[in-house]
């Protein structure tokens, strides 16, 4: 038995023998896909794991994140730090091998996968990111591939295809696709629903395609070489395989989803030239055809020349993104007192101030630069050149747009953000939710937030998304009153290192705060603060976000003494704060009433059983803002007398 072919048998079966171990998980693209990666692993892959996280290593992408076995797999055989305890742990309480590969968990695991065409997505922008590197930096600093491992599924979702067209437009030569082109989904042979011809799809997208036998290793090796070659163009390999390679079933979906059994597992490894009755056996030549290979040597080059490089601390600086740092250099702009300016302008204002102090803040809108106020001074990424670009036209890419982010933040060296109207945050939610998942911190920029965008109408009126976007773990929603505010807004969203912020902006215009008589914005900085103090004792508080901050202060002239308006732009941020602080913004047994163009669900944490919430509990209309103020009861005289009879 050749060394390639020890490597891909064991490949096998540790995969099987991890999901008969568990009980639960997926064999079959293990078994079919095991020789592409080996000869990917063994001949190509540049990496030392010795040092995961160095900066010039290719990136990995197990898209079909339930193969995860075959991933876990590679790790252990190419030396990273997961045991052959750690396999024997697949899917259990507390394992570093959960079902599927999840970011920050597991070493060598460059982004988190299961919702299928994600992985696909997310090495499109890392690809983004290592030739935005290249091409500001030099090759000296930045010159390594980006692979991903997909299957039929992944390439029938709509975030698979919107990345891939977008990474043809942008001729992403060092990005290389290895489709499991094995005919087979969940239920059954893909000629139920899947019939178009892949290859031809994709080359109308722009890419280089190639179609092998994905069980012969030569033939692997060429189309990996021959793709690499490709400077202008991203790669698609068609891999052909047979899932479940050597099980009773293979070819069918029935070697998919569920465990082989102990006796189809036994005649497996015979097959394989294994003992039957041996489990997670790793030989000397196994580990020997992953780990001799130049990784190191090529990392330790590649350290001296960053070492000698002119712009070595420039390049540090990038790679590190950090918005913390950046938040507190940036001079961020002054808006004065009564001036009226749209949320959204006042963030694009905040935008051009940052990108200015920072190369490595990239992002861009979902074909609506202009109204989600994402134009900026600086040059538009195009095919031929990335060198001094910060902007993207994502193309009407929602899903593919935040996808697309998550892997350029994971790739480093970018901090990304991205934006569409609030409606439209539906088209995005899964990737948005991965972005929460692991923790990484995209800013999103949504606009148009409420039914005051006015005559376009329900479709266009976003009614449960500030509930949805808040229901997300890990997300922090943010819906400034003012110009003011959004300024604070984009401090908190680069200050956070733990996970994305959602900056929600208005069309409309609305008031700047005059904050010699009322409180400083920095209160925001806290997730929501006493923006207005009450005459007298306090008898009810008003809580209001975004542009029914103002709508508050106005019905708190109605209503007389004894009224405290509270603006909560953040309120994920607020409930994080000490029981102290929250009691001092809402004093317990006093009357809380929360003020929002929105669904009311949610807001009973903060008002309480004895609370009312003002909102928008149905779908809006088309008609002038002004009119649907009055229609909706969002008026300080109709909010007035809904806090008298509440409070009666």
């Amino acid at each position: 038995m050749d060394a390639q072919t020890i490597g891909s048998s064991t490949l096998r079966a540790l995969a099987i023998d991890g999901v008969e171990a568990a009980n639960s998980g997926h064999p079959g693209m293990p078994l079919g896909m095991a020789d592409v990666v080996t000869v990917l692993w063994s001949q190509f892959l540049k990496h030392d794991p010795s040092q995961p996280k160095w900066p010039d290593r290719d990136r990995f992408v197990m898209s079909g994140g339930h193969g995860s076995m075959l991933l876990y797999g590679l790790l252990h055989l190419s030396g990273y730090a997961l045991s052959l305890d750690d396999l024997k742990n697949f899917r259990q309480w507390g394992s570093k091998t959960p079902g599927h590969p999840e970011y920050g968990h597991t070493v060598g695991v460059e982004t988190t996968t299961g919702p299928l065409g994600q992985g696909v997505a997310n090495a499109v922008g890392m690809a983004i990111v290592e030739r935005w590197l290249r091409d500001n930096y030099g090759a000296d600093l930045c010159d390594h591939h980006t692979y991903a491992v997909c299957g039929d599924g992944d390439l029938m979702e709509g975030v698979a295809s919107e990345a891939a067209s977008l990474a043809g437009h942008l001729g992403l030569g060092r990005l290389v696709l290895l489709y499991d082109d094995n005919h087979i989904s969940i239920d059954g042979d893909t000629a139920l629903a899947f019939t178009e011809d892949r290859a031809m799809r994709f080359r109308a997208y722009g890419w280089h395609v190639q179609e092998i036998d994905g069980h012969d290793l030569v033939a692997i090796a060429a189309a990996i070489t021959a793709a690499r070659a490709v400077a202008d163009k991203p790669s698609l390999i068609c891999c052909r395989t047979t899932i479940g390679k050597g099980s009773k079933n293979q070819g069918s979906e029935k070697t998919h989803g569920a465990p082989l059994g102990k006796e189809d597992v036994a005649n497996v490894k015979r097959g394989l030239g294994f003992d039957p009755d041996a489990s997670f056996a790793v030989s000397a030549e196994a580990c020997a055809v992953f780990r001799n290979h130049d990784g190191q040597a090529r990392r330790l080059a590649w350290e001296q020349r960053f070492a000698a490089h002119p712009r070595k601390a420039e390049f540090a600086t990038t790679l590190a993104a950090d918005g913390a740092a950046l938040a507190a250099k940036v001079s961020w702009p002054a808006f004065k007192a009564g001036d009226k300016i749209a949320t959204r302008k006042a963030s694009q204002t905040c935008l051009q101030a940052v990108i200015e102090q920072a190369p490595w803040v990239i992002g861009g809108s979902a074909d609506l630069a202009g109204s989600n106020g994402t134009e900026t001074k600086k040059p538009l990424f195009s095919p031929t050149s990335f060198k001094g670009a910060q902007t993207f036209a994502f193309g009407v890419r929602e899903h593919g747009m935040a996808a697309v982010c998550n892997g350029m933040t994971l790739h480093g060296g970018a901090l990304p953000y991205c934006a569409t109207f609030l409606v439209f945050h539906d088209y995005m939610r899964p990737s948005v939710r991965l972005s929460c998942l692991m923790g990484i911190p995209v800013i999103y920029i949504y606009t148009h937030d409420s039914i005051f965008l006015g005559e376009d109408g329900p479709t266009h009126q976003p009614v449960e998304h500030l509930a949805a976007l808040r229901t997300i773990p890990g997300m922090r929603t943010f819906r400034p009153a003012d110009a003011t505010e959004t300024a604070i807004g984009w401090q908190v969203a680069l200050a956070r290192k733990d996970g994305p912020t959602a900056l929600v902006l208005t069309r409309q215009n609305l008031p700047v705060i005059d904050r010699t008589a009322l409180a400083p914005a920095e209160g925001a900085l806290r997730g929501g603060y006493v923006l207005q103090e009450a005459i007298g004792p306090v008898r009810v508080v008003l809580v209001a976000t975004g542009s029914e901050v103002p709508l508050a202060l106005d019905a708190a002239k109605l209503l007389g003494d004894g009224v405290r308006v509270v603006s909560m732009p953040c309120v994920d941020l607020f409930v994080q704060q000490n029981a102290a602080y929250r009691a001092s913004v809402l004093p317990k047994g006093v009357r809380r009433v929360s003020i929002e163009a929105g669904i009311t669900l949610g807001w009973e944490r903060i008002v309480g059983d004895d609370g009312l919430s003002i909102g928008i509990d149905r779908f809006g209309a088309s008609a002038p803002d002004k009119v649907l103020a009055e229609k909706f009861g969002f008026t300080p005289a109709a909010v007035a007398e809904r806090v008298r009879a509440h409070l009666a």
